[in-house]
């Protein structure tokens, strides 16, 4: 088990952020979905994948099969990254982003690469943070690309020293009026924070079984829809841009059921997703004010 001490106890703020972390920690190797992909190229996701999949993957040799799936999976999950930094606006080598909940890193070395300004990753996974760090190293961009064992939710970092900040299906862990209070502090005037979020359809009503499964599965809180957009409106982020993106992650869950590298979470996903109970969206807002 994973040993806390006064730095940790400082970071990790309830028993909830403890548990989260300790899951991380210590089961690194059960993460075999992220960690598979993540080798087909160095860049490790923690998220899921969009657009249309090459289904001739399916097709050919059968010992090859799994590999082929592999690879395609990664392509569209590096297709969602893509879209989350395409919609970051206007980035300079001279400013500074950060990415909130960063995982192994994948999308802040992908940020690096396009934008040539610094980024800094926070996670509350001591694990995730050296395994991050050490891939910025490999790739020689450690000296602007640096992980950081911190909170979201109380970075430390100056106010105002950000331009760009986003979550990638990390929000989930956290109250978004705490977390959008912190993003707004840290955003320059006219800053951006995008976020790509699984969250409930508040006009269904209520939340469906498949939401509750996939809730408890990863041991996160969904939020409802309306409560992102409450909340960006009580810290000054006025969205700019809601994406509904449902309809183009589909196809990367109908072809995860195909891997052998499947959990289970396919089916309460896809039954979430078309039966409209659950929406996938990426949401880009703008701070206004100081």
């Amino acid at each position: 088990m994973t040993t806390l001490d006064p730095q940790t106890d400082g970071v990790l703020q309830t028993s909830y952020q403890r548990s989260v972390a300790a899951y991380w920690n210590d089961n690194p190797n059960d993460d075999r979905v992220n960690t598979k992909l993540g080798e087909v190229d160095g860049l490790y996701h923690h998220h899921y994948g969009i657009g249309e999949p090459d289904l001739s993957v399916l097709e050919g040799p059968e010992d090859t099969r799994q590999d082929r799936i592999v690879r395609e999976l990664h392509r569209l999950e590096t297709a969602q990254a893509d879209l989350l930094l395409d919609n970051l606006g206007d980035v300079r080598p001279g400013d500074r982003l950060m990415d909130g909940g960063s995982g192994r890193g994948g999308t802040s070395i992908m940020a690096n690469q396009r934008f040539g300004c610094r980024v800094d990753g926070v996670t509350i996974s001591e694990y995730q943070v050296g395994f991050a760090n050490e891939q910025a190293q490999q790739r020689g961009v450690s000296d602007r690309v640096q992980f950081h064992f911190r909170n979201m939710l109380d970075t430390g970092f100056d106010s105002r020293s950000m331009r760009g900040i986003w979550t990638n299906e990390t929000d989930m862990y956290v109250e978004l009026p705490d977390l959008f209070s912190e993003f707004a502090r840290l955003l320059e005037p006219g800053g951006r924070y995008v976020c790509i979020t699984g969250c409930s359809n508040d006009v269904t009503g209520g939340r469906s079984a498949a939401v509750s499964w996939i809730d408890a599965h990863y041991g996160c809180m969904i939020h409802p829809r309306s409560e992102y957009f409450r909340a960006l409106a009580a810290n000054n982020l006025v969205p700019i841009a809601v994406t509904d993106l449902t309809a183009a992650t589909i196809p990367y869950w109908e072809l995860r059921t195909h891997s052998e590298l499947a959990t289970g979470v396919e089916k309460p996903f896809l039954t979430s997703y078309k039966e409209g109970s659950f929406q996938y969206l990426m949401i880009a807002a703008d701070k206004v004010g100081r």
